[in-house]
């Protein structure tokens, strides 16, 4: 029999993660688990894999890993259960929205010694991962700013901003991400501000739709984040390192490069409306990455401490944008 890989939760995020596993890796049989069994079923059908009641994952014989992509307050107790199992974990970001039960699970995975990785995304897109290996090949010298700008096309409904956490723990975080994963440098200081300019209805839900982050690395560089939760003109993902000896960009996708002129001015192809149009080859890269992971060993592309440190950021984040003052931090890793 194939060697299994669970999906436990078959919303949106699961059913991203069901396509990618299903056309990335075929050598496996994917299995399907939700609190409503009749989504996992349905996702089932479309993917050609097969559903089963969350409690009886634990106890089949060629379970290699789980993928949780639950609400995020159901995740800590996935990973414990994984953990107790003997099973490794792929988990949705963030691992929770509070601190303490994040380092619950990291007692988890380390007391248990299984392979786990989180799902930062953004990490395995191509374009990403080029400006990572500039900075890595020192194209651009030392690291002196980082601004990342990511601007949703519209805001989520509000019943999900409600038990998001907000926009640092809910958007931001994968900057938080970001950051680490370019400067390569640990945080030791945020200072956060967010407005409501949007809709009147997210500053009653107790939540920002346009946030502005600043922090100060270790090594001296500074990291600039600019967040909005509606861009009239799509899905807006930028990345910029400058350094000593240059700089490299992460621009947006559009769908060609073709530019028109005529009396009105130059017209291009629009950016993305969806983040799966612009993060579609990310998650098979993701699962490529989390399958040699969990076959040749090594270090996990993207630790449990690496789920911890942007959580901690967007707590701080949202401490300072509430006080208006800056947070100093012993230096997040």
């Amino acid at each position: 029999m194939k060697i299994e890989i669970a999906i436990i939760g078959c919303g949106r995020i699961g059913s991203v993660h069901a396509r990618a596993i299903t056309e990335t890796l075929p050598m496996v049989d994917l299995v399907l688990a939700d609190v409503e069994p009749s989504r996992a079923i349905d996702l089932a059908n479309r993917v050609g894999a097969h559903a089963v009641d969350t409690p009886d994952i634990w106890d089949r014989p060629n379970l290699r890993a789980v993928a949780i992509c639950s609400s995020t307050t159901t995740h800590v107790e996935y990973i414990c259960a994984a953990a107790e199992a003997g099973v490794a974990v792929f988990c949705e970001k963030p691992v929770s929205l509070d601190l303490d039960e994040v380092d619950r699970a990291v007692r988890a995975v380390t007391d248990s010694d299984i392979p786990f990785m989180v799902g930062f995304h953004k990490r395995f897109d191509p374009t990403h991962q080029a400006t990572k290996e500039a900075v890595v090949d020192g194209r651009v010298g030392d690291v002196h700013l980082l601004r990342i700008s990511t601007r949703d096309p519209q805001p989520p409904p509000l019943d999900y901003i409600a038990v998001s956490g907000g926009i640092f723990l809910d958007m931001t975080i994968h900057d938080f991400d970001m950051a680490r994963f370019l400067v390569d440098s640990p945080v030791q200081e945020v200072f956060a501000r967010g407005a409501v300019l949007i809709d009147p209805q997210i500053e009653q839900a107790g939540d920002f739709d346009t946030a502005v982050v600043w922090m100060r690395h270790e090594s001296g560089a500074m990291t600039v984040i600019d967040n909005s939760r509606q861009a009239a003109y799509g899905h807006d993902q930028r990345v910029e390192v400058f350094g000593s000896e240059g700089m490299v960009t992460s621009e947006n996708h559009h769908d060609h490069a073709a530019v028109i002129l005529d009396a009105e001015g130059s017209h291009g192809a629009v950016v993305p409306h969806h983040f799966l149009e612009r993060y579609e080859s990310a998650y098979r890269h993701e699962w490529t990455a989390f399958w040699s992971y969990l076959n040749d060993g090594g270090p996990s592309p993207v630790s449990i401490e690496d789920g911890r440190a942007p959580v901690a950021l967007a707590v701080a984040a949202g401490e300072s944008a509430r006080t208006r003052t800056p947070i100093a931090l012993e230096g997040v890793r």
